[in-house]
């Protein structure tokens, strides 16, 4: 009998549901850590966050591998690394990959559809996403703070970069509210006038980043003190030896 190592898992929030989902049943997970949704906008603080997260997971559990629930993730998670625990995170640019099961699905889709928006259960539950509910809780917030006038121009500048955007891809796996959210999405794509795309994911690439096995071409596995950095090709991120820890 194949004995798999004792893994700990931490993720951001849009993927809880789905990695609640596929690690029930899976004894082999000693924790999972969530952190906060829209760390990504803030790359250094996402790493900071997430470097705490792998030191106590280090410290409070016997685990003998940290999985990843992220992506590069506007780099946000390049540099950071363990001391005692292998490492592994999936060759992919952000969450989305991790949905529809391949980084070539997710590159052939977007190159197909360039003008794209991807929602799902778990960013619509922790994201103020583009359409109509957005706009008007913007809008008021915009109004309380900076009056009428600078609120129009807040807005009329934000609807000017989602002109950029013309489809709006839901992406599932079957967990959470998926028709509620897939309701909410299509409203959010009418409000906007963007075609509105149920893409089915494929839980593959999760269920191998949660069990294994996890092959160099799907994922990263870093031993202790190693850490990666993106690429400029199809592997999107690399090893890097010694690093220096800040």
């Amino acid at each position: 009998m194949i004995v798999s190592p004792k893994v700990a898992v931490v993720t951001c929030a849009v993927l809880q549901t789905e990695i609640a989902h596929f690690a029930r049943g899976l004894d082999h997970i000693t924790r999972i850590e969530v952190l906060e949704q829209g760390l990504h906008n803030e790359p250094g603080k996402l790493r900071e966050k997430l470097q705490t997260a792998i030191d106590r997971v280090e410290a409070q559990t016997d685990a003998e591998t940290i999985v990843l629930g992220y992506g590069l993730c506007s780099r946000g998670t390049e540099g950071v690394t363990t001391q005692r625990c292998l490492l592994v995170i999936a060759r992919a640019h952000d969450c989305i990959t991790l949905l529809l099961g391949s980084k070539e699905r997710y590159a052939e889709y977007v190159k197909q559809h360039p003008g794209t928006y991807w929602y799902s259960p778990g960013w619509n539950q922790h994201s103020l996403m583009p359409g109509q509910e957005r706009y008007e809780t913007l809008r008021r917030e915009y109004v309380e703070k900076y009056g009428e006038d600078n609120a129009d121009f807040l807005m009329e500048s934000e609807q000017h970069w989602f002109q950029t955007y013309n489809n709006a891809a839901f992406v599932d796996l079957g967990c959470g509210e998926v028709e509620k959210e897939l309701a909410y999405t299509r409203h959010c794509a009418q409000w906007l006038g963007w075609q509105c795309d149920h893409q089915c994911g494929d839980p593959a690439l999760l269920k191998a980043l949660l069990s294994g096995p996890w092959d160099d071409h799907r994922f990263l596995v870093l031993k202790p003190g190693e850490t990666f950095r993106v690429t400029a090709d199809e592997r999107v991120i690399e090893t890097v030896k010694n690093p220096d820890r800040h």
